[in-house]
C-alpha cells in the first residue's frame, strides 16, 4: 500500500482520498440544507402556534363583545347583573352614548367592583374613542391594577342600532383570572413538544399573561441582529397582520426566538391590541437540526468508507492485468525470461504489452547487431592501437632527431664560432712564432680572450636550455637585454625598436625567434664588419615581424657557402615553427634579415 513504490496504491489512495473528500463536502452541504430545513420548520411552526393562540383568544374576546352588544339594547340593571354573573371575568359594564356620556353601569349595583359611575363624561378617553370606530382593547383605569391578578385590561366596541348605525360605545372591564391556565391549555394543545414559552403582552410590551415571575413586568428583551432562519416580512406595527420571528437576547445573556402575532378582533386587529408571544432558546431551536446535521455527516461518512472499499477492490481488480505484466517486464529485466507476457484482450494493458514486446524483440535485435559491431570495433581498435604504437614510437623518434638537430645548432651558433676563433689564433700564433716571435705574448693573450668567449657562450647556451627567459619576460624583454649585450660586447651603435603588443609575445615560437635572433647577432659581429645595427619587432597586418639590419660589407646569397650552416640552421628553424624567412644582402650593401610569425588571430 505503498504509494510511492505501487501505482495500484496510488490509484486506490486516490479512490479513498476522492471518496472520503465526497463524502465531507457532501454530508457538509447536505446537512447544512437539511439545518436549514429543519430550523425552518421550527420556526414556522413556532409562528403557526402563537397564531393559533391569538386567533383563539380573539375569539373568545370576541363572544365577551357579541354578549355585551346584545345586553347593551335593553341595558336595565338585572340584564348587567346577569351578565356579570354569566360571565365571571367582567367586573363592571358601562354604556356611553355618540356624546361621551355614561348611560348605564354597574357602578352602585356592584359597588364592590367599581367601574365608570353613570353620567360621566368620556368623551376625552381613549376607550370611548377609539370604541367608536373599532373595537378596542386596553386599561381604563392602570391604578385599579394589583400584583396579585393579571392585568389584561378592558374592552370597548361601537353600539349600532337595527339598521347599522353606530349609536353608543359599551366597555367593561376584564381580570381574567383563568387566563394563565386557559392560554397554557391552548399552548400545549398547540404545541405537542411544551417546549416554548407563552405570553400575553399589551401595547406597550407589558406581560399581562404569563408566569408569576413576569407578570405585569416589561419584555426586555433586545434584538440582536442576527438574521431571522426564516425570511419573513419585517415585525408589524399595532394594526398590521404580518409577523416576522426574531432573535433577542435575555438581560441574563440568553438568546432566544421571539414570535409574536397581534390579537385579532371581528377580522381586524386594534392599535391598542394585545401580543401573544411565543419564546424559545436558541439552543432549543438549533438543536434538532444539529442533531440531524450530525447524523448526515456519520451516515455520509459510512457510506464514504463504503465507497472508497468498493472503490479500492474495484481498482485492484481493475489493475491486476497491469501488475502482471509489470512482474513480466521485470523477469525479463532480470533475465528470469526471455519474452513478456502478453494478456489476453483487446484493451490497454494488450496494447501495452504488444508494444513492449515489439520494442524489446527490437532490442535484442539489436543487442545482437551491437555485439558484432563492437567484437568489429574491438578488432580493428587492436589495429589502430598497433598503428598508433607504431606512429607514436616514429614521433619519439622524429622527437629525438629534432632534439638532436636543435643540440647541433645550439653546437655550430656557440663551440663551433669559438672553435673557429680558436683556430685561427693558433694559426696566427704559429706564423708569429716563425716570423714575428715578439707578438706572440700579446697574441696568447688574444687566444686566452677568445677562448673565454668561447667557454661562456657555451655557459650561456646551457643556461638557455634550463631557464627559459623568453616564457618569463616575453620575446621583447629577451630581445632588449640580448640585443644590449650585443652592443656593449662589439662597441657598434644600434637601435631595438618594439611594440607593446609585440613584445608581450612569449609562446614557444617565441624561443625559437629568440634564437634565431641571437644567431643573427653573431653573424652580424663575426661575419658583417658592420658600424650600426638595428633590431625591429612589430605587428604588421596579421604577422609578428622581427627585422634586423646591418650597414657591413654584405654578401651573396646565392652562393653556397660549403662548411658553414648558419644560414641552413635559420631556415630550418622558421620552417620548424611555421615562419617565413627573408634575407636580403648583396656584396657592399649590408644585409637585412627579415622573419615573419602568423599570431595575430591566435593573440586576439
Amino acid at each position: 500500500m505503498n504509494p510511492h513504490r505501487s501505482l495500484v496504491a496510488r490509484i486506490i489512495w486516490l479512490m479513498i482520498a476522492l471518496a472520503a473528500s465526497f463524502a465531507v463536502a457532501a454530508s457538509i452541504w447536505v446537512g447544512r440544507v437539511a439545518r436549514e430545513i429543519v430550523v425552518q420548520q421550527h420556526v414556522r411552526r413556532l409562528e403557526l402556534e402563537s397564531s393559533q393562540l391569538a386567533s383563539d383568544l380573539g375569539q373568545a374576546v370576541r363572544a365577551r363583545l357579541d354578549a355585551l352588544r346584545s345586553a347593551s339594547a335593553a341595558a336595565p340593571a338585572d340584564v348587567f347583573r346577569q351578565m356579570v354573573a354569566k360571565y365571571p371575568d367582567l367586573d363592571w359594564i358601562a354604556v356611553a352614548d355618540t356624546s361621551g356620556s355614561v348611560l348605564a353601569s354597574t357602578e352602585g349595583i356592584l359597588a364592590s367592583n367599581g367601574g365608570v359611575p353613570a353620567g360621566r363624561r368620556v368623551s376625552d378617553e381613549a376607550w370611548f374613542s377609539e370604541g367608536l370606530k373599532s373595537p378596542w382593547i386596553g386599561v381604563i383605569d392602570e391604578a385599579r391594577a394589583s400584583q396579585g391578578e393579571p392585568l389584561l385590561g378592558d374592552v370597548s366596541a361601537p353600539v349600532r342600532d337595527s339598521e347599522g348605525r353606530i349609536v353608543g360605545v359599551i366597555a367593561a372591564h376584564l381580570n381574567w383570572h383563568w387566563a394563565w391556565s386557559d392560554v397554557q391549555r391552548l399552548n400545549d394543545t398547540a404545541s405537542s413538544h411544551g417546549t416554548a414559552q407563552t405570553l400575553v403582552l399589551d401595547r406597550l410590551g407589558r406581560v399581562l399573561v404569563g408566569p408569576d415571575s413576569v407578570r405585569n413586568r416589561q419584555w426586555n428583551g433586545v434584538a440582536t441582529g442576527e438574521p431571522a432562519p426564516v425570511e419573513t416580512a419585517p415585525i408589524p406595527a399595532a394594526g398590521e397582520r404580518a409577523q416576522s420571528p426574531r432573535f433577542e437576547r435575555l438581560p441574563g445573556g440568553v438568546t432566544v426566538l421571539v414570535a409574536r402575532t397581534p390579537i385579532s378582533i371581528d377580522g381586524r386587529y386594534p392599535t391598542s391590541a394585545w401580543q401573544v408571544q411565543l419564546s424559545e432558546s436558541r439552543e432549543r431551536v438549533y438543536q434538532r437540526a444539529n442533531a440531524l446535521a450530525l447524523r448526515i455527516l456519520w451516515i455520509s461518512a459510512c457510506l464514504g468508507a463504503v465507497t472508497a472499499l468498493a472503490g479500492a477492490l474495484g481498482a485492484r481488480h481493475l489493475t491486476n492485468r497491469l501488475k502482471r505484466l509489470t512482474q513480466s517486464a521485470a523477469a525479463v529485466g532480470r533475465s528470469e525470461i526471455a519474452h513478456i507476457e502478453i494478456p489476453s484482450g483487446r484493451d490497454e494493458v494488450s496494447q501495452l504489452a504488444v508494444a513492449f514486446a515489439g520494442i524489446l524483440s527490437d532490442l535484442q535485435q539489436e543487442r545482437t547487431q551491437l555485439l558484432l559491431l563492437s567484437s568489429e570495433l574491438e578488432r580493428r581498435v587492436a589495429g589502430r592501437t598497433r598503428e598508433v604504437q607504431r606512429l607514436a614510437e616514429e614521433s619519439r623518434y622524429a622527437a629525438i632527431v629534432r632534439e638532436r638537430l636543435k643540440i647541433a645548432r645550439d653546437l655550430h651558433d656557440t663551440l663551433a664560432h669559438s672553435m673557429m676563433a680558436m683556430l685561427s689564433e693558433i694559426r696566427l700564433l704559429r706564423k708569429l712564432e716563425a716570423h714575428d716571435p715578439k707578438s706572440l705574448r700579446d697574441e696568447l693573450a688574444r687566444a686566452e680572450e677568445v677562448a673565454h668567449e668561447g667557454l661562456n657562450e657555451a655557459r650561456n647556451a646551457i643556461t638557455q636550455m634550463r631557464v627559459n627567459v623568453v616564457r618569463d619576460t616575453g620575446l621583447g624583454a629577451a630581445l632588449s637585454k640580448a640585443f644590449e649585450r650585443f652592443l656593449d660586447r662589439t662597441g657598434l651603435q644600434g637601435e631595438f625598436i618594439t611594440e607593446a603588443e609585440a613584445a608581450r609575445f612569449g609562446d614557444e615560437r617565441a624561443e625559437t625567434l629568440f634564437q634565431m635572433a641571437e644567431e643573427a647577432l653573431r653573424n652580424i659581429e663575426r661575419h658583417a664588419m658592420a658600424t650600426r645595427a638595428v633590431a625591429t619587432l612589430k605587428i604588421v597586418d596579421v604577422d609578428l615581424q622581427l627585422s634586423l639590419e646591418d650597414d657591413g660589407v654584405g654578401f651573396d646569397t646565392d652562393l653556397p657557402r660549403q662548411g658553414h650552416y648558419g644560414i641552413v640552421g635559420l631556415y630550418e628553424q622558421a620552417q620548424l615553427i611555421g615562419a617565413r624567412l627573408h634575407i636580403d644582402s648583396a656584396p657592399g650593401r649590408g644585409t637585412t634579415l627579415r622573419i615573419l610569425l602568423r599570431i595575430v588571430p591566435e593573440m586576439l
